[in-house]
């Protein structure tokens, strides 16, 4: 893989099949469930939802699947890093099986879903590791592989792989699986629209009144009235549990290319070493080859040389697969929870009606999977198992881990005060291409001069809760470091929490 990283969309993206944009919601509407957000995890919910005969609509405020979803490395496995001997601590070992069994049985959903409906997905079993090149690592790998067997799954330690490099040992798990999520979510949709489902796309929520029914307010004017109301937009969109304090975004980098057969390293990888190591194939075409997916470089929006980290991996993928011809480069971002587990369940201490799915830490596709059942289980009244477990209520654990919480929440009053003290450079001194937040005339602006020398000014403070952006330079887009919310260089709303769009400013 070449240097000199150009960023470009998704691999998934770009091969997903057809399709002309679904309308946005025009008028007022009644159904039994809304669900924001049209991700693995709302997709996953309105079509569990619809097979227990309830009417479902679901809102997404751009296309389907084509948020953090659309942008994910693909792997569908229980294999979350180093996470059992974690939650053997911290849950007991009750709670390690039952995050392991809600995780299995997703992916077991899954893979019967796509042998119910016939989906063409490039779906493979391939089996997970999880390794550590460094000899003083290698202890934690052992804990972790006895508490992944203790939690019932088939994991053992192992020292030797199918990567290029050797590594010191590694926990594996055998049976898991990677597949094109866009394909799976795609023909899901479509599944659930036959089933009566209503999918709405360009329609952007910004109001939920939490009566009996509930009542979802759109950007456009248009009312849905719901019996129960599922929050699904990854990061969620409002906060009524304190939830904004429990939850830290964290982007991470892909770079993607082709690699004959005969290289596969016949397996999913990752390493929690060299600021994280991700490591997949995927099928690409009939004369056999492969795409190789390395990701890595995990880092808080908004924050430091997105092209320098680009270029960091760019260089470890070529050093360790050399002659690979890179086709594809974007990034991800994810939700970490301040105390290991996602948030499935009610959307606050008080809520009837009203539930939300997030903070899956890196792992959307099983998670929002397991959210999907677990949420379609508590709307229909029905008892689920590891519902204690991903509560979002919980405060036993938040306080438990309170370490993490209060990192969290001094990193958000850093940048919210910090960033307002940086020294802001001239305008003149952009060159095209570029941003940055300046100062003009005694107020502070973010510009970005374009190509063509032109500058376009917006307002600094994210729509959100008022944090200031930064320039993404590699990906050309404000970013909110606080809570991960994303613009274009216009000032459109690429990502939330946010839900409205930068102010434009005159300069």
């Amino acid at each position: 893989m070449t240097q000199n990283v150009q960023v470009n969309s998704s691999y998934w993206l770009q091969t997903a099949p057809g399709g002309a944009p679904r309308p946005a919601l025009a008028e007022d509407l009644d159904v039994d469930v809304a669900v924001i957000g049209a991700g693995v995890a709302g997709l996953s919910t309105a079509w569990e939802l619809t097979r227990t005969g309830r009417s479902v609509a679901v809102l997404e405020a751009g296309r389907i699947a084509a948020g953090v979803t659309g942008y994910t490395s693909a792997k569908l496995t229980v294999q979350h890093t180093l996470v059992y001997d974690r939650l053997r601590r911290t849950r007991g070992p009750e709670g390690a099986r039952l995050y392991a069994r809600s995780q299995s049985e997703a992916i077991e959903r899954a893979a019967g879903i796509v042998a119910e409906l016939g989906i063409d997905c490039d779906w493979e079993t391939r089996d997970a590791y999880t390794y550590v090149r460094e000899p003083g690592r290698v202890d934690e790998v052992r804990a972790e592989a006895a508490a992944a067997k203790e939690a019932g799954l088939p994991a053992s330690f192992v020292t030797e792989t199918g990567l290029p490099f050797p590594v010191a040992g590694a926990v594996k798990v055998t049976g898991q699986a990677q597949f094109h999520p866009l394909k799976y979510l795609l023909a899901l949709a479509a599944d659930l629209e036959a089933h009566g489902g209503r999918i709405f796309e360009g329609t952007t929520v910004q109001g939920l009144d939490e009566g009996e029914p509930c009542r979802v307010r759109t950007e456009a004017g248009a009312t849905v009235t719901a019996r129960d109301v599922v929050v699904a937009t990854h990061y969620p969109i409002f906060d009524r549990a304190l939830l904004f304090a429990r939850l830290s975004p964290r982007r991470e980098l892909v770079v993607a290319g082709t690699i004959e057969a005969d290289r596969d390293v016949d397996g999913m990888y990752i390493t929690p070493e060299e600021n994280t190591r991700s490591v997949r194939t995927a099928p690409l075409d009939d004369a056999g080859r492969r795409l190789l997916l390395v990701t890595g470089e995990h880092f808080t929006p908004g924050t430091g040389d997105t092209r320098e980290r680009f270029e960091r991996l760019a260089a470890w993928a070529d050093e360790h697969f050399p002659g690979v011809e890179r086709t594809h480069a974007w990034a991800t971002q994810d939700i970490d929870p301040t105390d290991t587990v996602p948030m499935a369940g009610p959307l606050h201490p008080g809520a009837h009606h009203t539930y939300v799915a997030t903070g899956f830490g890196g792992w959307g596709l099983s998670g929002g999977m397991m959210a999907g059942r677990l949420l379609t289980a508590q709307i229909a009244g029905e008892e689920c198992a590891w519902s204690g477990l991903y509560d979002p209520r919980r405060l036993r654990t938040a306080v438990r881990e309170a370490p993490a919480l209060l990192k969290t929440q001094a990193e958000v009053a850093r940048h919210f005060v910090g960033d307002r003290l940086r020294p802001a450079p001239p305008v003149d001194a952009l060159p095209p291409g570029e941003g940055a937040v300046v100062r003009a005339g005694g107020d502070r602006l973010a510009v970005y001069r374009d190509e063509e020398g032109a500058l376009h000014a917006v307002s600094p403070r994210c729509t959100h809760l008022g944090c200031l952006v930064d320039f993404n330079a590699a990906e050309r887009a404000w970013e909110c470091p606080c809570h991960g919310s994303r613009f274009a260089t216009d000032g459109t709303v690429l990502e939330g929490p946010a839900t409205k769009p930068l102010e434009q400013r005159d300069i």
